[in-house]
């Protein structure tokens, strides 16, 4: 249910890594309740601001700020507000599906009067119940993600944020995985999502484009479609616009 209101607000943050800067001067207001896609090509910066936002790193300038509390100064109470899922979640192969998401009970502490109905609900909609005695190691790549997201979700948090989840994925198992992100936002989640597919981006509420760590545009998918033909002609026109401006400006210096 959107509210109208940030609930994750990113002021002119930078993340430098010795005299690489990965993140510069990004500004983002995210409204409660809503998928914000994140595109942009590999090495834009997208990771490491998502980073910056599941506490996992801090900024070096700037701040972020999760329902209303800064990622830095009150890590341990945004890690309990968030669900972060990296490029390369950490499943236990040997383990069974049920396993995998018992496991991650433990570690959120979920009580064991809620168990059972947290593995239907997560399990059901990821239609992973006929599969919760395999090992994690023998499914399929789309079945993985599944598991990764639901053991992302068992602690239900407010905030759900993916980095790139579906990359090297088949599309059926996409369109399935994102029906599961949609039914999660309709009960009110908010969802940052990374991805290098644009068929993704079409199904966010609102999208930023970023570019050599900065963000180049930002609004609907229809906004920054505007008067070109697809998503795509109008990110590449942005990126070459912004390539040919610093080769100018280059050239000058």
């Amino acid at each position: 249910m959107r509210t109208g209101k940030a609930i994750i607000e990113v002021e002119n943050v930078s993340c430098r890594f010795g005299q690489v800067t990965a993140v510069e001067g990004v500004t983002l207001a995210i409204e409660e309740g809503t998928i914000f896609g994140l595109v942009g090509s590999d090495g834009a910066g997208k990771s490491t601001l998502l980073r910056m936002m599941a506490t996992m790193i801090p900024p070096s300038a700037g701040k972020v700020v999760m329902g209303g509390l800064d990622a830095v100064g009150k890590r341990g109470e945004v890690k309990r507000l968030i669900g972060y899922m990296p490029q390369r979640f950490g499943l236990y192969q040997d383990l069974t599906v049920d396993e995998n998401l018992t496991f991650f009970m433990d570690i959120f502490g979920i009580p064991r009067a809620e168990r059972t109905k947290r593995r239907e609900r997560y399990l059901g909609f990821s239609n992973l119940l006929p599969f919760a005695d395999r090992p994690a190691g023998k499914l399929s790549g789309g079945m993985k993600q599944k598991l990764g997201l639901a053991c992302v979700l068992v602690h239900e948090p407010r905030i759900l944020i993916l980095d790139e989840p579906n990359n090297g994925v088949d599309p059926v198992s996409r369109q399935e995985f994102w029906e599961i992100l949609l039914e999660m936002k309709r009960s009110g989640m908010t969802i940052v999502v990374s991805t290098a597919y644009l068929d993704e981006g079409e199904k966010c509420g609102r999208l930023a484009l970023m570019h050599r760590a900065r963000i180049l545009a930002g609004g609907s998918p229809d906004e920054i479609r505007s008067s070109f033909a697809s998503l795509e002609d109008a990110m590449i026109h942005r990126i070459e616009e912004t390539d040919g401006a610093l080769a100018r400006d280059n050239v000058k210096s």
